[in-house]
């Protein structure tokens, strides 16, 4: 837009009644032929008789970016966050600032040749999949799971598990959020019934191997009493004979 109106104020300061002046001369107020000012510089006094004309630079935070007859220089483009762009390049008193997108934005206002605000790509909700990733020039375009898939991220969707296939019991259904919950076939409460009835077992077993152990480390003593050998008494005469031999 900034060129059109530039080419066009070469063109009212070239082109007037009568005399025309050359293609590096505009026409003043005065209607009298000036030199124009170089780039980065704009008219501060029309030429006048023998006086040429005369010229300032363009202040920080503006440009013009060809020779000209101009009073004002422009004003430098903004590339703000906010616009969803940033300096690719930067101002100065010759050129004007060169924008591009930031990532994660689309431009939706183009033109020449330059981007002038950008807005965020959209996000897959949920349940959703990215159909196409956005770009610099085009939002992102999503698209919901069909039945038997789930997105719980909006990225992509995937394929409810398969219980069956895993030999196990669907148990939770699914849907476009979220998975299917399969379950083992041993985790019923007929499974539960082996373990607990071990564990109430236990004292009892503990009890049976002590009592087991107690009766193998000290064994029984017989209770029958010992066979006791009496003395033999002699006879008298028994007793006068043993007395005669000694």
């Amino acid at each position: 837009m900034r060129t059109i109106f530039l080419t066009c104020g070469f063109l009212l300061s070239v082109v007037a009644f009568g005399k025309a002046c050359g293609p590096s001369e505009y026409k003043s107020a005065a209607e009298e032929c000036c030199p124009m000012c170089n780039i980065g510089s704009v008219v501060r006094s029309d030429c006048s008789g023998d006086l040429s004309t005369t010229c300032k630079p363009c202040s920080p935070g503006t440009f013009i970016s060809e020779p000209n007859g101009l009073h004002k220089c422009f004003t430098c483009r903004d590339c703000g966050e906010s616009q969803g762009l940033y300096i690719q390049s930067t101002c100065t008193t010759i050129k004007d600032t060169i924008c591009d997108v930031l990532d994660g934005y689309y431009c939706i206002d183009y033109s020449n040749s330059q981007c002038h605000h950008a807005q965020k790509h959209s996000v897959c909700k949920p349940g959703q999949e990215t159909k196409r990733p956005g770009t610099k020039t085009l939002d992102t375009i999503c698209v919901n799971c069909p039945h038997g898939f789930f997105s719980p991220s909006g990225l992509i969707c995937t394929k409810w598990t398969d219980c069956t296939a895993r030999n196990q019991i669907q148990t939770e259904v699914g849907d476009s959020v979220k998975d299917v919950i399969c379950t083992p076939k041993s985790r019923g409460r007929y499974g539960l019934i082996f373990p607990v009835s071990l564990i109430s077992l236990f004292p009892i077993i503990l009890y049976l191997w002590t009592m087991c152990s107690c009766k193998l480390k000290y064994p029984v003593e017989e209770t029958t009493p010992a066979h006791i050998t009496e003395p033999i008494n002699n006879t008298p005469e028994e007793n006068s004979e043993e007395q005669v031999i000694s």
